[in-house]
């Protein structure tokens, strides 16, 4: 039993040392004429989802003890009411980062599932353009038109 645990551990670390490998220069920009999804189009996009999903946690934490803070008794009514529409918008923000998090997490979770870059409609690559810009998108920017023309036509309706 002994040998297996010694088995997979071997692999896990050989998997983490060529993970480790991919190297990636500071001006690194995924480019057509490259195969889709290769090894540093997946690290790319990997940092650039870490990376803004750190930042929004920064800022939800700044944004607590920010919150804590200007915890305070204002006498004067308008100053209060100013206070507290400043605090809804704060929060209201957040919790569009909030669900931001989320899709990030989705993203990351498909780019270790090997879906990341494909549109989950048609299984066509995502433009990497299209990526760049939005690095959560799910759709082809062609499958995205569609599905809002049809959201507008039932909301219409």
């Amino acid at each position: 039993m002994s040998e297996e645990v010694t088995m997979t551990d071997v692999s896990h670390d050989e998997g983490a040392a060529m993970k480790a490998e991919t190297f990636l220069p500071d001006d690194y920009r995924p480019a057509e004429d490259e195969p889709f999804m290769n090894d540093r189009q997946i690290e790319y996009f990997s940092r650039k989802l870490y990376n803004w999903r750190e930042e929004l946690l920064e800022g939800s934490r700044d944004t607590i003890e920010g919150l804590q803070e200007s915890t305070r008794n204002i006498p004067d009514v308008a100053d209060r009411a100013s206070e507290e529409t400043d605090r809804a918008l704060e929060l209201r923000t957040r919790d569009r980062q909030r669900k931001l998090v989320a899709k990030i997490d989705a993203a990351l979770r498909r780019i270790e599932e090997g879906e990341y870059g494909y549109c989950e409609v048609t299984g066509e690559p995502i433009s990497l353009k299209r990526l760049d810009a939005r690095p959560i998108a799910t759709m082809s920017l062609e499958a995205q038109e569609r599905h809002e023309r049809r959201e507008k036509v039932h909301r219409d309706d």
